[in-house]
């Protein structure tokens, strides 16, 4: 293959991923209209459990208390409430536990952050351990090349 046509191919890769770049960040800008109170009921929803399932989000679950957190949620996001205050209302009557992401202090920031510092110290742990490992440059004794010229003559 010429140099001609390995450039003009390195040419059209290259363009063929500036495109996909461009394209990329247009699509990931979201539209800049606020959400309507529907998308933020729905998004709320999808954050608290369902009291009763205790394994799913009351967007998820199909239990009677589900049904009626969701239509809760709907009446919080109408009387104007933020997002932050509809999952606040149902934190004082339930609990943290009510959220599927609860906040992260005390006992629950340290299941957060207890894989995360165990990783590191695996990775800070390797690194030493390959850099022990590492043969390094180290003059060969006289006897110890004589050792070994007498092995390969015989």
């Amino acid at each position: 293959m010429s140099v001609g046509r390995r450039r003009a191919l390195g040419l059209s890769w290259g363009a063929m991923a500036m495109v996909l770049v461009v394209a990329l960040a247009v699509g990931s800008q979201g539209g800049s209209a606020p959400p309507t109170d529907a998308e933020r009921a729905q998004s709320i929803s999808e954050v608290v459990r369902c009291p009763t399932c205790r394994s799913q989000s009351i967007a998820d679950s199909d239990a009677p208390a589900a049904r009626q957190g969701r239509d809760e949620i709907l009446r919080l996001v109408g009387e104007g409430l933020s997002d932050a205050e509809v999952k606040q209302w149902f934190v004082d009557r339930f609990g943290t536990d009510i959220l599927l992401d609860p906040p992260k202090r005390g006992v629950s920031a340290l299941v957060w952050a207890l894989p995360v510092v165990s990783l590191g110290a695996a990775a800070a742990g390797l690194v030493v351990a390959f850099k022990r490992w590492r043969p390094g440059h180290r003059r060969v004794s006289d006897s110890d090349r004589a050792l070994v010229e007498r092995a390969l003559d015989q």
